[in-house]
């Protein structure tokens, strides 16, 4: 299974955000962060994200008999990066994004759901706004955007630390009639 389609899959894409941070997580720590999805699913889906080499054991202990292993992100994973996305076509783009949607609405979902959730205090923001950019200007607005984001992008998990999902979304809109 290529890249594309291994990603474009909510609940593996979930699982992967999960183990972001450099978390080590046994499947039933994931499903307890996947409260929604079935532990069923959840096992099913960890398997082709090992076998693709997105997870690795961390490590195995014996728990009531049973082999329970930790998973963690291979730092080395493969990506759908820049040329990879140039090269999906409409169809795929079109599947990438709604899976993108449903793994946002999933995660919000979770997020409410859990006890204390404050959206006002955690500062959860949801907008959107139209921006008149020229090719060189959204060229350099993104490389803006990437040079302030680069430096969070490197932080590890620490004490006083949450962990937040940013899902910037940009693309072109059909102008306004004249």
């Amino acid at each position: 299974m290529n890249t594309v389609d291994l990603l474009l899959h909510p609940v593996r894409l979930r699982i992967v955000h999960a183990l972001t941070g450099g978390a080590e997580l046994t499947t039933t720590q994931l499903c307890a962060r996947l409260p929604d999805v079935s532990k069923v699913t959840v096992y099913r889906q960890v398997a082709p994200l090992v076998e693709a080499g997105f997870l690795e054991v961390a490590g195995e202990q014996r728990v009531r008999g049973a082999v329970e292993r930790r998973y963690r992100l291979r730092q080395d994973r493969p990506v759908i990066d820049a040329d990879a996305a140039a090269a999906m076509t409409t169809e795929e783009h079109r599947r990438g994004f709604a899976v993108a949607m449903a793994v946002l609405i999933a995660e919000f979902n979770a997020y409410l759901d859990r006890d204390g959730a404050d959206p006002a205090a955690d500062g959860v923001s949801y907008r959107q706004g139209t921006l008149w950019l020229s090719p060189e200007e959204l060229a350099a607005m993104t490389g803006r955007m990437r040079e302030v984001l680069r430096e969070s992008v490197a932080n590890e998990p620490a004490p006083g630390r949450a962990p937040y999902l940013l899902s910037p979304i940009l693309f072109p809109t059909a102008p306004p009639s004249a």
